[in-house]
Protein backbone atom coordinates (compact mmCIF):
# COMPACT_ATOMS: atom_id res chain seq x y z
CA UNK A 1 0.00 0.00 0.00
CA UNK A 2 1.18 3.59 -0.84
CA UNK A 3 0.29 6.73 0.65
CA UNK A 4 0.17 9.85 -1.71
CA UNK A 5 2.84 12.20 -1.06
CA UNK A 6 0.53 14.74 -0.71
CA UNK A 7 -1.36 13.39 2.11
CA UNK A 8 -0.97 14.19 5.52
CA UNK A 9 -1.99 14.66 8.63
CA UNK A 10 -3.66 18.16 8.24
CA UNK A 11 -5.21 17.81 4.93
CA UNK A 12 -8.39 16.33 4.10
CA UNK A 13 -7.63 14.59 1.10
CA UNK A 14 -5.57 11.42 1.41
CA UNK A 15 -5.50 8.46 -1.11
CA UNK A 16 -3.78 4.84 -0.79
CA UNK A 17 -3.23 2.53 -3.76
CA UNK A 18 -2.14 -1.18 -3.84
CA UNK A 19 -1.07 -3.26 -6.56
CA UNK A 20 -3.51 -6.63 -6.10
CA UNK A 21 -1.88 -10.11 -6.51
CA UNK A 22 -4.21 -12.78 -5.50
CA UNK A 23 -7.15 -14.09 -7.76
CA UNK A 24 -9.50 -13.03 -8.80
CA UNK A 25 -7.83 -9.14 -8.85
CA UNK A 26 -4.29 -10.08 -9.76
CA UNK A 27 -3.28 -7.26 -12.10
CA UNK A 28 -5.63 -4.85 -10.42
CA UNK A 29 -4.91 -1.72 -8.70
CA UNK A 30 -7.07 -0.98 -5.44
CA UNK A 31 -7.75 2.94 -3.95
CA UNK A 32 -9.25 3.81 -0.91
CA UNK A 33 -9.28 6.64 1.41
CA UNK A 34 -6.80 6.58 3.92
CA UNK A 35 -8.56 8.02 6.53
CA UNK A 36 -11.25 4.97 6.21
CA UNK A 37 -8.88 1.95 5.78
CA UNK A 38 -12.24 0.01 6.50
CA UNK A 39 -14.28 1.28 3.80
CA UNK A 40 -14.97 0.05 0.69
CA UNK A 41 -12.13 0.19 -2.59
CA UNK A 42 -12.31 1.35 -5.90
CA UNK A 43 -10.49 -1.30 -8.03
CA UNK A 44 -9.44 -1.03 -11.66
CA UNK A 45 -7.37 -2.61 -14.11
CA UNK A 46 -3.89 -1.87 -13.96
CA UNK A 47 -3.89 -0.65 -17.82
CA UNK A 48 -6.92 1.47 -17.10
CA UNK A 49 -4.49 2.89 -14.00
CA UNK A 50 -1.81 3.64 -16.53
CA UNK A 51 -4.10 5.18 -19.28
CA UNK A 52 -5.82 7.39 -16.79
CA UNK A 53 -2.39 8.61 -15.11
CA UNK A 54 -0.94 9.57 -18.45
CA UNK A 55 -4.60 11.69 -19.07
CA UNK A 56 -3.72 13.52 -15.85
CA UNK A 57 0.09 14.23 -16.94
CA UNK A 58 -0.82 15.47 -20.60
CA UNK A 59 -3.31 17.90 -19.02
CA UNK A 60 -6.53 16.26 -20.37
CA UNK A 61 -8.57 16.85 -17.10
CA UNK A 62 -7.25 20.87 -16.89
CA UNK A 63 -9.71 23.19 -16.26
Amino acid sequence: MKKSSYSGDSQGQCVEVAALTAAPFAGMRAFRDSKNPDGSALVFPESSVAGFLADVRDGEFDV
